[in-house]
């Protein structure tokens, strides 16, 4: 009988190499899987098939007067400067009773637009040149009748509680296109009306929250994320952020399921692969001469809000399933919000009018509009009547306009009506919650089951309400 080519000895050495490397293997997975668990922003699956991958939220903050802009109401020409009693919470609000009111012509002339022949004012001349693409909702109505519940009502779906964003919640559902990149991204927002808790995520975890760039009353040019570059060399910050891994991985070893621990660690890999992606998205200098000046960039009335329009392409184009652009600014007496002096929504129009137009017929020779809904509007609209005989219009959240366009919406249409004087909605009604229930419908999200259990109670966006107005899609 042949003699083994090796000791006992020597066996026992080499099959404990292998028992390390056994244990190395596992170790290795173990941690593998816990890195995986703490990255809730991976591309999740949707509901039923989406018409749309991404959303830019287009907020105009204080209220569009939609009588002088996208809701043609004759009568208003024809009863110019009749006082009549207009039924209206607002003035019951402030005042107890419904004092008669002086109708209040448009201040810009109407004309129908396009093929379609949809009615725009000259209040928006570019934006008018796109009419074909719109999907115009002339019947929406709203919660609260101020600024803050109005603003927190778009955002959240509730007047008064802390709950989480809409740009969350589609966080939260759909998660991101792009590992190196946050999945909500709010340019320049606003500290005022309800603030952060515009882009918050309350109770969902942490991750899911709006990632600011920049803030009202910043100039865009100078907007940028806080501690995106590393103050250390390459080299080092490698290191170190190579050795925080590892710990976090033993934490999480140790300590499964902690969500604010998962989230805490989640934020520290976003901010470091951030770090070597989101510096060449924000800045605009490798675009064209010709796509700046289709946004109005370079001339002195449009640039700011253009380069917002801009990044928020260049975000989506990179994979943020959801963008607001903020046009506002830190008051609580908002930019729109012109209860004297209507004219100076001609001052605001001219500042957002180009740069949106340019955002839509950039996405659409981009290919982006197709999967790409860009929402235009505000937190309501204006009254048909002149504020205390005056020369603006008060808050109305009873019936405004906004509109839709890509993301498999009917272009060319308007859905719905207000009354004869613009004052309420009347013809096919839309809830701010069917608003938000239909947007994730085109996400390809179901707004009834997309809930998060908190408290010992499953909540969601629309609440126990909100339908989807399938009318609205192509």
């Amino acid at each position: 009988m042949n003699a083994l080519p090796f000791s006992r000895r020597k066996a026992l050495q080499t099959l404990a190499c292998g028992f390390g490397q056994l244990a190395l293997a596992d170790l290795a997975a173990r941690r593998a899987n816990a890195s995986a668990s703490t990255n809730p922003l991976q591309s999740k699956p949707t509901r039923h098939p989406a018409k749309a991958k991404r959303i830019i939220f287009l907020f105009m903050q204080g209220g569009v007067s939609h009588v002088d802009s996208f809701d043609y109401k004759p009568q208003l020409l024809s009863e110019d400067g009749r006082m009549l009693d207009f039924a209206d919470l607002r003035s019951l609000a402030k005042t107890g009773k419904s004092p008669q009111q002086r109708v209040m012509r448009p201040l810009w002339n109407f004309a129908q637009h396009g093929q379609s022949g949809l009615w725009g004012s000259d209040l928006f001349p570019e934006m008018c040149k796109h009419m074909d693409k719109m999907c115009l909702i002339r019947s929406m109505h709203t919660e609260g009748i101020a600024h803050g519940p109005a603003t927190l009502f778009l955002h959240t779906g509730t007047t008064t509680f802390v709950r989480p964003s809409m740009g969350a919640w589609v966080s939260y559902g759909l998660g991101s296109e792009n590992d190196n990149l946050p999945s909500f991204v709010t340019i320049s927002p606003s500290l005022g009306n309800g603030g952060p808790r515009n882009y918050g995520s309350a109770f969902l975890p942490p991750v899911y929250q709006g990632t600011a760039i920049g803030r009202a009353g910043v100039p865009a040019r100078d907007a940028s994320i806080g501690n995106l570059r590393s103050p250390r060399p390459a080299e080092d910050a490698r290191k170190q952020f190579d050795l925080l891994r590892e710990l976090n991985a033993e934490q999480l070893l140790q300590k499964p399921g902690e969500n604010e621990l998962e989230a805490v660690i989640n934020s520290y890999e976003l901010a470091w692969r951030m770090q070597g992606a989101a510096p060449g998205i924000l800045g605009i200098e490798g675009e064209s001469q010709e796509t700046l000046s289709l946004y109005g960039i370079g001339q002195k009335a449009t640039d700011n809000f253009g380069r917002q329009c801009l990044l928020a392409r260049r975000l989506c184009e990179s994979g943020v399933r959801f963008v607001q652009v903020n046009y506002g600014d830190n008051t609580n007496n908002p930019a729109w919000d012109q209860h004297s002096n209507l004219k100076k929504h001609g001052d605001h129009a001219h500042a957002v009018d180009r740069p949106v137009a340019g955002l839509l017929a950039d996405l659409e020779q981009r290919g982006l509009l197709e999967d790409t809904i860009v929402w235009w509007g505000g937190e309501f609209g204006r009254t048909p009547y002149a504020e205390k005989n005056g020369t603006g219009r008060d808050h109305n959240p009873a019936g405004f306009s906004l509109w839709l366009a890509g993301g498999g919406f009917k272009a060319g249409t308007a859905y719905g009506e207000t009354d004869e004087w613009g004052h309420h909605a009347v013809v096919n009604k839309v809830h701010m919650r069917d608003l938000h229930a239909t947007l994730l419908h085109a996400l390809g999200l179901d707004h009834e089951a997309l809930t998060f259990r908190y408290s010992g109670r499953d909540f969601r966006l629309t609440d126990v309400s909100g339908q989807v107005v399938h009318e609205l899609f192509a």
